[in-house]
């Protein structure tokens, strides 16, 4: 899957990933009384609002964009009807030819590792027949608990052909608590992107690994120093725009081929019309707005990489 994660990545020019983490609040106001309207102001009704939300930034987004990456916690507080929201909202991406990285943040040891897997990447037996519960092209995933619970994730990649990002430097401000920590004078950090280098260098797309990394935009020299650890590692930038990183930051988190990394933007691109930038589109109009921000997200990313 790295491999049309580049593809993707090449054709549009744009290494952006949408980050489709839709808080009720997100969601204009039509949307959710449209909903409310035929569902209630019930968790259904609250699904069918993100649901319908989704589908507006994919459609004026796609074309322009090579992934998305739905964050299950914010489908998953509406319960049930919120997973089947986030079903739908992967399904759909594919359709449009997106890579989707399900932002699951999974992590546990032994089977209980092999059923996130199965159910985020894989498939579960039933009987005499296999599905393919939600279908993600990558999962986000935790490594504090060590290979025990990573390689069954790496397995089921394996054998479906999908891909991680694995969490090595997050880009919120207590992330230094731990990974910050020296241990025999280097950082965790660094210790777990080697780690993230050994784990991807026995499965290896056309360029670059099936097994990436996470690391904040929020801390450009740490990304030039885990850059050189990892130089066959796809590298996912979290942090970009409303968290504060811009197009100047990255510059080190991507090789000299100009590829190895995807940016993340998720409020500033899905909520771009509550900006005074884009206020002028409206609420009726979020998706042309989000389709601005794509647009303008693309361009300082270039420069930055064009000045480089």
């Amino acid at each position: 899957m790295i491999n049309k994660l580049i593809e993707n990545i090449k054709k549009t020019g744009a290494p952006i990933v949408v980050g489709l983490d839709p808080m009720l609040g997100y969601v204009p106001e039509h949307i959710q009384k449209k909903a409310f309207a035929e569902y209630g102001e019930t968790l259904d009704g609250a699904a069918e609002a993100i649901w319908q939300f989704n589908k507006g930034i994919v459609d004026a987004t796609w074309d322009l964009i090579p992934a998305v990456k739905p964050q299950s916690a914010m489908y998953e507080q509406f319960g049930i009807p919120g997973l089947a929201a986030f079903k739908k909202t992967v399904d759909y991406c594919k359709e449009k030819g997106l890579v989707v990285i399900g932002d699951v943040k999974r992590g546990d040891i032994g089977s209980t590792s092999a059923a996130y897997a199965a159910g985020h990447l894989g498939r579960v037996q039933v009987g005499s027949k296999s599905f393919v519960p939600f279908g993600e092209d990558f999962a986000t995933v935790n490594p504090y608990l060590g290979s025990d619970g990573v390689k069954p994730f790496i397995e089921v990649c394996k054998e479906e052909k999908k891909g991680l990002f694995i969490l090595v430097k997050t880009s919120n401000p207590s992330s230094g608590e731990f990974q910050d920590r020296e241990i025999s004078g280097r950082p965790l950090y660094e210790l777990v992107g080697e780690k993230v280098a050994e784990w991807g260098a026995d499965h290896m797309g056309e360029e670059y690994s099936y097994i990436g990394a996470v690391v904040g935009a929020t801390y450009p020299e740490m990304g030039k120093a885990l850059r050189k650890i990892m130089p066959k590692t796809y590298i996912l930038v979290p942090g970009y725009g409303a968290q504060g990183g811009k197009g100047k930051d990255l510059v080190h988190f991507f090789n000299e081929d100009g590829l190895g990394a995807i940016v993340n933007s998720s409020r500033g691109i899905i909520a771009a019309y509550k900006q005074e930038a884009y206020a002028k589109f409206g609420a009726e109009n979020f998706g042309d707005a989000a389709r601005a921000a794509v647009e303008a997200m693309a361009a300082d990313i270039r420069e930055a990489l064009g000045a480089k």
